[in-house]
């Protein structure tokens, strides 16, 4: 009876950290009508643009999303260290979404290391959009 109490609750814990991209949105589009009142919902074009977008990073570099995840995001893409990375696109890595720790995980990271600053609430729902519309 212990042990499947212990298993049970090993279950509900382990999806508690599932997510859904729909899910996320809803969650960024409260951040985003915090962040700014004139929030007006996210754009799949915009996350397009976000996506593609060249910086330039203070080493010198010119660097986008794009830089290490492809400029297709349906394609694996690589680290600078050379592993790979799985596909952004949902439809073909449906796990790319799943996991909110990991979503946020990334975001950190990845807009450190691109745009040398947190991203915004509308720009990783803008960029979940464009995400969610790659057929």
């Amino acid at each position: 009876m212990r042990s499947a109490f212990l298993i049970m609750a090993l279950l509900l814990s382990s999806q508690a950290y599932a997510a859904t991209p729909s899910a996320l949105l809803k969650q960024y589009e409260l951040q985003a009508k915090q962040e700014n009142a004139a929030f007006a919902g996210f754009s799949a074009a915009k996350g397009e643009r976000f996506f593609h977008a060249e910086r330039l990073h203070s080493d010198g570099k010119k660097v986008s999303c794009a830089t290490c995840h492809t400029a297709d995001p349906r394609n694996p893409g690589k680290t600078r260290a050379s592993k790979v990375i799985d596909a952004m696109a949902v439809n073909v890595n449906p796990q790319r979404l799943s996991d909110e720790a990991k979503v946020e995980k990334w975001f950190g990271r990845n807009c450190k290391d691109v745009l040398e600053r947190h991203c915004t609430a509308q720009e990783k729902g803008d960029f979940i959009s464009y995400l969610l519309s790659i057929k």
